[in-house]
């Protein structure tokens, strides 16, 4: 698909990938660019800047999902394309407080959800549309340090899946971004030896945005701005107890650095 004169929907859009979704959508010439995200006056100037609209928007609500679609169609029709990007870290293992896991679950795995729920009827009936959903190499491999993480990024892989499986004959194209390390808040403000290891080979924002639009354009499922992504996951695939060996091997080296 080519996002000339399109209508996208990107939430978690005022920061980071987001952000730079964005600003390269309005680049390629979509005829519109809306901005969702809690931080309503980063929205709003990015929208200005690209002459888009922004929603403020919280996307472990299901409200907000559907106030966001209802505005994106009333302002300029069908949605073409709907980037579901907005995500949440936390470190910790299986013993983090249940309002813990239940955050991130409503925002890293129930937003899709509720993004498809909001989306997928307009676009089947039309026999068209396209989701981006924005997961994490976490979720092809896993998050050293952040169970919470893992699993819910494992999670939207799964989804972003059945959502390919099951609805792709209809005319229903997905994709599922993967990156590793970018230069975000999300990573900076990760501690650690897993967040240096990540720092030291991060992508700016930018960077994933083209590969988004070359993906998208593609109509390809798997995007991997990090490529050496692609060799990890073959490597677990065939010889999950190697590489869970080797996992292992990494956390340690990152404790006995301290």
């Amino acid at each position: 698909m080519k996002l000339k004169n399109k209508v996208a929907v990107v939430t978690g859009g005022a920061n980071g990938i987001g952000r730079a979704m964005c600003e390269r959508f309005a680049a390629e010439g979509a005829r519109a660019v809306v901005i969702a995200d809690c931080d309503e006056d980063r929205a709003e100037q990015l929208a200005k800047e690209i002459n888009g609209l922004a929603v403020r928007t919280n996307v472990a609500v299901e409200a907000d999902i559907v106030n966001l679609v209802k505005q994106a169609i009333e302002a300029y029709g069908p949605i073409d394309v709907f980037c579901s990007n907005a995500g949440i870290g936390t470190p910790g293992g299986a013993d983090e407080p249940n309002e813990v896991w239940q955050r991130i679950w409503d925002v890293n795995v129930m937003a899709h959800i509720y993004a498809a729920r909001a989306v997928l009827p307009g676009m089947l009936v039309r026999g068209e549309g396209y989701i981006v959903a924005t997961a994490s190499a976490a979720g092809l491999l896993t998050q050293i340090g952040s169970a919470p993480y893992s699993v819910t990024k494992h999670a939207a892989v799964a989804f972003a899946e059945w959502l390919s499986i099951t609805h792709g004959e209809a005319g229903i194209k997905v994709s599922c971004l993967c990156p590793q390390g970018v230069n975000t808040d999300l990573l900076r403000q990760s501690a650690g030896g897993p967040g240096e290891f990540l720092r030291a080979n991060a992508l700016e924002p930018e960077d994933v945005a083209d590969a988004v639009v070359k993906a998208v354009e593609e109509e390809r499922f798997l995007i991997l701005p990090h490529p050496e992504v692609a060799e990890y996951f073959l490597r677990k695939a065939t010889d999950y107890d190697r590489w869970l060996r080797g996992m292992r091997r990494l956390q340690s080296s990152f404790k006995a650095k301290g």
